[in-house]
């Protein structure tokens, strides 16, 4: 799919989505016409029921800056409830990432400032380089990582957060493996061949489990024992062994064999 001017959206015929931030020369800074088309480009993945997950990259040197300079500019100049608007806007693409139906993976590279890890915070995994630069920078200009800070917290706990929000540090991607909002960092050289280890490995589960899955551990969120979440936990399972994956692959696993969607050949 080509029809965005910040991004691209790329289906490989194995099953799964790439978004690419595509405004290389603005260091894939954030704009409002990129955070519109963000949006866009989602609902465009959810409502794919062939796709199993999405990968979400950034073109260039850099996974993106955070806001771009010019925009930032023109919202200085908007008022009150202007402002709220294009907050309600960056917030409802936050919120679409988080509450996406399938696994999502961001991977890293250069700098990611600002609303950046707002985007990689919302992933529910993430990796990057070694060298990547990451800043929640804020303060430095006088503003708040506001709208993103439920999910940077969700990342990366509440006092790490409290620490990069407040310092405007940056830090690099072995300290973000080491608060939890990397998984694993490389060095860059080896990125794209581990990008697709990742991918072969997604590639080999249920995509309705994954969807069940995600679904179950939102529910589940800190893991705080209710009696509403014990029995949502045991009509998880319940129903998912009826289904017809469920089904197919635990025939699979009795008769060794490979589920069907292990086997499935390349779509066109």
């Amino acid at each position: 799919m080509s029809d965005f001017n910040t991004l691209e959206l790329i289906t490989d015929s194995r099953g799964f989505a790439t978004l690419w931030l595509s405004r290389e020369a603005k260091n894939n800074a954030f704009n409002a016409e990129m955070i519109r088309e963000l949006i866009i480009a989602l609902d465009h993945v959810q409502s794919d029921a062939s796709l199993r997950f999405l990968v979400l990259r950034g073109r260039g040197r850099h996974f993106s800056a955070g806001a771009d300079l010019a925009w930032m500019q023109q919202s200085a100049e908007l008022d009150y409830h202007t402002n709220l608007d294009d907050a309600r806007e960056l917030a409802e693409l936050m919120y679409n990432l988080a509450k996406l139906k399938i696994p999502t993976l961001a991977v890293v590279q250069g700098a990611a400032y600002g609303g950046a890890l707002g985007l990689i915070s919302c992933c529910d995994m993430a990796i990057g380089v070694d060298d990547a630069q990451f800043c929640l920078s804020e303060v430095r200009i006088g503003l708040a990582p506001a709208v993103i800070s439920p999910f940077v917290v969700q990342a990366i706990g509440e006092r790490a957060a409290r620490r990069y929000a407040l310092t405007a540090e940056r830090f690099g991607g072995q300290r973000a493996r080491e608060i939890g909002l990397l998984a694993e960092s490389y060095p860059i050289g080896e990125l794209d061949q581990q990008v697709e280890q990742w991918i072969t490995n997604l590639l080999q589960n249920s995509p309705a489990a994954m969807r069940t899955s995600k679904d179950l551990l939102r529910e589940v969120g800190n893991g705080t024992l209710t009696p509403a979440l014990r029995r949502y936990c045991e009509n998880a399972i319940a129903r998912i062994r009826v289904s017809a994956e469920g089904q197919e692959g635990l025939r699979a696993f009795l008769q060794k064999r490979p589920p069907s969607w292990q086997s499935q050949e390349p779509r066109s």
